[in-house]
């Protein structure tokens, strides 16, 4: 999930002596936390009924293409859990690799991600940024899908930053746009209203159609295609 600007509740932080950005790890009941959060989901998935709408391509026989994958930051726990029901199920080789952030809730949500058997990747445009999409583009290379928040974690919620953008014209992965629809949910008061399933929900899932960015690609027509992602994640939301 890549990462981009908003408030935290974590502290901010700091480079070390040499202004290298070392990613902040979970404490001990971080990681308690983080697998308390695994297990609810996991039970809870157990009980949702999920209806797949495949504009992609990927779920038809000979789909194996690695995929960007970008859906909003508050759809972030059915997205994990959408990843391994729909696609890691399907191909157990299909791994996925989300960076989030190096602030102390990104070590929670990482330690999440790994529970989820994905890779975490730790950085933001503002804070080891560089360091962090040469990683991205490594596990892109290494056969991984990728997973991007585009209005995370600090938002503006539901507006798409240029950095979903930019990893798909370094990778040359085809972004997919996921739209997910929950029937049942709780939606927390955080700047994102972050959502999560209640038992025996229905969970609509679109794969949409995929975007391409030429590793040639102008200003001008990445600003195009930012706005198409946006267009089309949004036909998913207040639904």
């Amino acid at each position: 999930m890549l990462e981009e600007n908003r408030p935290s509740s974590s502290p901010p932080v700091k480079p070390n002596r040499s202004g290298v950005i070392i990613p902040e790890q979970t404490s001990r009941n971080g990681r308690i936390l983080a697998r308390l959060i695994w297990a609810v989901v996991s039970l809870l998935a157990a009980t949702i009924r999920f209806r797949v709408d495949d504009a992609s391509g990927l779920l038809t026989p000979g789909g194996n293409e690695k995929i960007l994958f970008a859906f909003w930051h508050n759809r972030l726990a059915m997205a994990l859990l959408g990843y391994r029901r729909i696609i890691h199920q399907r191909d157990t080789a299909r791994h996925m690799a989300a960076l989030v952030s190096v602030s102390r809730d990104g070590g929670l949500l990482a330690r999440v991600v790994e529970l989820f058997e994905g890779l975490p990747i730790r950085g933001s445009s503002s804070r080891r940024g560089p360091q962090a999409l040469r990683e991205l583009v490594a596990a892109a290379r290494n056969g991984c899908d990728l997973a991007i928040t585009p209005d995370g974690p600090r938002g503006p919620c539901y507006e798409v930053q240029d950095g979903v953008i930019a990893t798909a014209q370094l990778t040359g992965l085809p972004i997919i746009p996921v739209s997910i629809r929950l029937g049942w949910k709780y939606q927390f008061k955080s700047w994102d209203r972050f959502e999560i399933p209640l038992p025996f929900s229905r969970c609509e899932i679109t794969l949409g159609t995929p975007i391409r960015v030429p590793r040639e690609a102008t200003p001008e027509l990445r600003s195009q295609l930012r706005t198409q992602l946006q267009a089309t994640l949004l036909t998913g939301v207040g639904q």
